[in-house]
């Protein structure tokens, strides 16, 4: 059974979200600030956070960075806010998805059972090689363990899987849509900044110099690109 923490201050939104998600077996585990999410996590095996952004003492962002030095579980951000700029801040932190109020049950349903498999690694992807080199990026995806230059780099459910995406095909040029849709598994309408705010923290991770990098190259107009090399 999956533990699910649901973090805002609306009482009412904690209940909803509880029996909606309580439908499908999932244990639920409550918050109504960032404070006492961090304190559940810390307490509990936790495989999923609902988080709203705006809370008192501690809110969405604040949180989401806290447990981003220490965790990769999923993360989807719940807001008020239906402009893109919410949205893409809550990416920049280390966010998984977001989720706009009012939202609709059957849409939180299906975030958190995608969000899930990709963590899990259930469905999702064909499995190819488990293990996967690329210069100095090496992967174990039994392990789910990532290294650039013997370095273990942390990255989130979405990051690994689309780095896994690019490091089974090398040389093949992907585009935002392509990405988007086989790793989040739904229509990319309107996803290309979502799929670049990603691309952009992976290149933080893998790339000496993200702004020149060596392996996550952008074929302009296309898509982007692991460049083949050979391990030194």
């Amino acid at each position: 059974m999956y533990n699910i923490l649901i973090c805002d201050d609306e009482k009412d939104i904690v209940s909803a979200l509880s029996i909606y998600l309580s439908t499908e077996n999932y244990n639920i585990f409550t918050a109504y600030t960032g404070q006492e999410a961090l304190d559940i996590v810390a307490k509990h095996d936790i495989h999923l956070i609902l988080m709203d952004i705006m809370m008192p003492q501690m809110d969405g962002i604040a949180a989401t960075v806290k447990l981003r030095e220490t965790s990769n579980i999923p993360i989807i951000l719940l807001t008020a806010k239906s402009e893109d700029s919410d949205k893409i801040l809550g990416l920049n932190i280390g966010a998984d998805d977001y989720i706009t109020k009012p939202f609709n049950p059957i849409e939180v349903l299906a975030r958190v059972r995608s969000q899930l498999r990709r963590y899990t690694s259930l469905g999702g992807m064909a499995k190819k090689a488990s293990h996967l080199t690329n210069g100095g990026i090496e992967m174990d995806d039994e392990s789910k363990i990532v290294t650039v230059d013997g370095e273990v780099v942390s990255l989130t459910p979405s990051e690994y899987n689309i780095l896994k995406l690019l490091m089974e095909n090398p040389g093949r040029v992907f585009s935002s849509t392509q990405i988007y849709e086989r790793i989040w598994n739904e229509d990319a309408c309107g996803s290309g900044s979502v799929v670049a705010v990603h691309i952009r923290h992976l290149r933080e991770k893998i790339e000496i110099d993200p702004s020149n990098p060596r392996y996550l190259k952008v074929v302009w107009g296309l898509g982007y690109k692991i460049e083949k090399e050979a391990k030194q």
